[in-house]
């Protein structure tokens, strides 16, 4: 019995593969860095913020006490079309909405804000009424404060929003996610039925091509291997698929079926 023979040559030097290992560690360290490089300018980043107020004084006032808060207001409104217009270029983090404004109300412009999904809305109201608060949620605005602005009420509301807001768009991301592993799972299923019919289609054309074959044996002289060559040249040459040549078969040469009367008496 001949002897296997072994190579004692080492793939890597001990000294190798601790350089390998110093290298690793390395790399791990630089991206563990980098990383955390690119974390803070997002951590940092105040978030920034669109005011629609008609007011002058209210609006500067409103911008002041946000400022004061650590938020960026990067745009500020006279009326709704305003607002829509900023919030749509700006891409802020939230906006703050006043509900009664010229040329169109808070109400209007924070549904259009909401249906496109840009922002979440605070709106911001002088009034109390439940219709009016009614009608700003189902725009879509995700919480709201009455006038005169008080930072203990308008902080919190704008967190609830952004809060909301961010949940939200999970939600939907969610969906999305799910929808699309629903369709490639529907899709799946098709290419998995279609391999399954064709592996039946192929298993039940083979059982007719080895009847056929057998028929071919016996009432024709053939040899097997003859059987089988015959009725592949005739299929390529006649064009007709071997499923369907060797039922002709069959039926030519086969047993046929006894009638259903014979058969009961029997």
């Amino acid at each position: 019995m001949a002897e296997t023979k072994t190579n004692d040559q080492e793939v890597l030097s001990a000294e190798e593969l601790d350089a390998v290992a110093q290298a690793a560690d390395t790399d791990s360290t630089d991206q563990v860095a980098a990383e955390a490089t690119e974390a803070e300018p997002a951590a940092d980043r105040k978030r920034t913020v669109v005011v629609a107020e008609d007011e002058s004084v209210n609006r500067m006032d409103l911008v002041a006490m946000l400022e004061d808060n650590g938020y960026e207001v990067v745009g500020e409104a006279a009326n709704g079309e305003e607002a829509v217009d900023l919030t749509r270029e700006l891409k802020p983090d939230v906006v703050c909405m006043d509900v009664k404004m010229p040329k169109m109300d808070g109400i209007t412009a924070a549904g259009i804000i909401c249906d496109e999904n840009i922002a979440p809305v605070v709106m911001l109201t002088a009034f109390s009424q439940t219709d009016l608060v009614r009608q700003a949620i189902g725009a879509g605005a995700m919480a709201y404060v009455t006038k005169p602005y008080e930072e203990s009420k308008l902080m919190p509301a704008i967190e609830v929003a952004m809060g909301r807001f961010a949940e939200i768009n999970d939600l939907l991301d969610s969906v999305d996610r799910d929808e699309k592993e629903l369709e490639e799972t529907r899709e799946a299923l098709k290419d998995t039925e279609a391999k399954l019919q064709k592996a039946e289609d192929t298993l039940e054309e083979r059982k007719l091509v080895d009847r056929a074959k057998g028929l071919l044996m016996d009432k024709a002289n053939f040899t097997e291997q003859g059987a089988f060559r015959w009725i592949q040249k005739t299929s390529m040459d006649q064009r007709i698929p071997k499923k369907r040549l060797a039922q002709a078969i069959i039926d030519k040469y086969g047993e046929p079926k006894k009638p259903a009367a014979d058969a009961d008496a029997e």
